[in-house]
């Protein structure tokens, strides 16, 4: 009998590591139909195969430069499943990303998404810091055509540390990688966390926390 609950236990601890990221399609594609359909589903639901076309696997604009006239002097371009709706189950998606000179993508994570980063122009910063209690900052310069990896979930940033402009290509293992801006989240949540909670947290006084919230 005890053979037999730890069989089934290994089982469940299995199936769920197999399900642990997007779902695995079954057919060739799974065009999201997510506009004539009210159903929810982990995902989007499929339009009929036959129905699909060239536009539901395509997507023109990437070699557009973002606006980078903002604060934090960067400008982000996906293409996930909201852009490309035959990305649907397929676990993948892109984006570009541009940096104004000293620019900052700011720290942030992807809660359903590893991330590998090449650089077509420019030079970046960029690094990840790993889970508590290390907290370790890992950090590289990268040049023109380097590679870098962010693990899934991990927060990170990259920062141009040129004069002249940078540009970015950012490959993600999800249809909706999802993003938390750590500041947007902690500062600017709706409603808003409690000062008392984020002064203690980050041991400063009130003032400093509503000067913060201000600014998101």
């Amino acid at each position: 009998m005890a053979s037999k609950f730890l069989l089934l236990a290994l089982l469940a601890i299995t199936s769920s590591i197999a399900l642990a990221s997007d779902p695995s399609s079954l057919q060739d594609f799974c065009v999201a139909d997510a506009k004539n359909s009210g159903v929810l589903v982990n995902g989007l639901v499929c339009k009929d195969p036959k129905l699909a076309e060239a536009n539901d696997f395509f997507f023109s604009g990437l070699q557009l430069a973002g606006n980078t006239s903002n604060a934090v002097g960067s400008s982000v371009t996906p293409v996930n499943v909201a852009q490309i709706a035959g990305l649907n189950t397929l676990g993948i998606s892109i984006a570009r990303i541009d940096y104004a000179p000293w620019g900052i993508n700011p720290p942030h994570t992807h809660p359903r998404a590893s991330e590998i980063l090449t650089v077509l122009e420019g030079s970046l910063k960029v690094g990840f810091v790993t889970s508590n209690p290390e907290n370790r900052l890992i950090t590289k310069v990268l040049e023109k055509g380097d590679v870098f990896v962010f693990p899934v979930g991990l927060v990170h940033f990259q920062q141009n540390v040129g004069y002249g402009n940078a540009v970015a290509i950012a490959a993600l293992s999800s249809q909706n990688p999802g993003v938390i801006t750590i500041a947007n989240a902690v500062f600017g949540s709706k409603p808003d966390i409690s000062a008392d909670i984020l002064a203690k947290a980050f041991q400063v006084e009130k003032n400093t926390i509503y000067n913060f919230q201000s600014k998101f």
